[in-house]
């Protein structure tokens, strides 16, 4: 997995680039003066130049400027948030995460997913895609023992799944056939925090899911220790 670390270089990194732009804006416009300037010296007096086109760009050249620098300062505060809100996230380590997605990861611990289906289910299939939509697994669900699914990554023809993420889908029917509304959401211990330089990522079972789609946390499990 990628560490805070190497993120934090590149956060620094990315922030260090927005100097170039307006390095080159200054001295192109420090050029524009001195064109300016040495026309100006040098004009025919009895036949001068039109400066109302240059006083036009030299407005332009100012308000650019004033453009890319107010852009900078907002870059380095938007740098700061991300700064924070990843050091509230950290507290999110080694709690139990719930996330709105049917995406989990299956890595040293299975995949696991909770769900609800809105109504009174007859019926219960879950399937299992790989993340190019391949179908992986599918399963019968007992419809009166709804609420989770824990995959430990048995494939249907018996083999055992690459680590990665695995998509749920869920359909119920009713006693008449009728497909039901059902809510998935993927559920995995936070193992790290990370940032793509614009969004928090949690690192969830070996996969990154969006801080965003955090719908709910629980309290991390007291640690035993024997007597």
């Amino acid at each position: 997995m990628t560490t805070v670390t190497d993120t934090a270089a590149t956060t620094g990194t990315g922030t260090g680039s927005t100097a170039a732009p307006n390095a080159g804006l200054l001295t192109d416009y420090n050029l524009f003066l001195k064109l300016l300037t040495t026309q100006m010296m040098h004009q025919d007096p009895l036949d001068p130049m039109d400066t109302s086109e240059y006083t036009q760009q030299l407005v332009q050249y100012s308000q650019v400027e004033q453009s890319i620098q107010q852009t900078g300062k907002l870059d380095d505060i938007l740098s700061q948030l991300l700064s924070q809100q990843m050091a509230q996230a950290s507290s999110y380590i080694g709690r139990e995460a719930r996330f709105d997605s049917p995406v989990a990861g299956l890595g040293d611990s299975p995949a696991k997913w909770t769900y609800y289906v809105d109504g009174t289910p007859a019926s219960v299939t879950a399937t299992v895609k790989d993340a190019l939509g391949g179908t992986v697994a599918t399963v019968k669900l007992q419809p009166d023992a709804q609420g989770s699914y824990t995959w430990d990554g048995t494939m249907s023809d018996g083999t055992k799944a690459k680590p990665g993420a695995y998509t749920l889908s869920v359909v119920a029917a009713d006693a008449n056939g009728a497909t039901l509304d059902t809510t998935i959401n993927s559920v995995g211990v936070v193992d790290d925090v990370v940032t793509d330089g614009t969004s928090i990522m949690l690192g969830v079972n070996g996969i990154r899911l969006s801080a965003t789609g955090l719908v709910a946390l629980t309290a991390p499990k007291p640690t035993e220790t024997a007597d």
